[in-house]
């Protein structure tokens, strides 16, 4: 008797929500991107395979994610954000995060992967439900008020 695949729950680590959206753009793109290597990640690891894939990934990820908060830190310079100084502590504290997990893993952590994983469902979660939003309201109170 074949399985009715609607029965399965996800199996996600980390899902995108329609309450993580900030610009149905570019911004968002890049979450999405960042998601997707979390789930990468955290499937790896629970098939046993974290240590295998984790080198790749974090490479990949403080790469992309270096760059993402360099384009938000842009997008928020432009739009004369009033909280972007506060913002790029956040972001640099995070990337530092990356680093010294990057270290650890290069010392032969064995627990880098799952770690990483975490760090990332939770810092993202926070991140763009709360910062991330607050620059969302900002953007949308701005174009309301030239729209005016």
């Amino acid at each position: 008797m074949p399985l009715d695949s609607s029965c399965f729950i996800s199996s996600q680590y980390f899902e995108w929500a329609n309450d993580m959206v900030i610009d149905n753009g570019p911004i968002d793109e890049d979450h999405r991107k960042l998601v997707d290597l979390v789930n990468e990640l955290h499937t790896a690891t629970s098939q046993g395979r974290g240590q295998e894939v984790v080198d790749k990934l974090l490479t990949q990820l403080i790469a992309d994610t270096e760059e993402h908060l360099r384009e938000e830190e842009r997008v928020m310079e432009q739009a004369k954000f009033t909280n972007l100084e506060r913002h790029k502590q956040g972001h640099t504290h995070f990337v530092n995060k990356l680093h010294e997990l990057r270290q650890k893993q290069q010392q032969g952590s064995v627990t880098v992967a799952s770690q990483l994983s975490s760090v990332l469902r939770d810092w993202l979660s926070l991140h763009i439900r709360r910062n991330d939003k607050e620059l969302r309201q900002f953007l949308q109170q701005k174009s309301r008020q030239r729209s005016a």
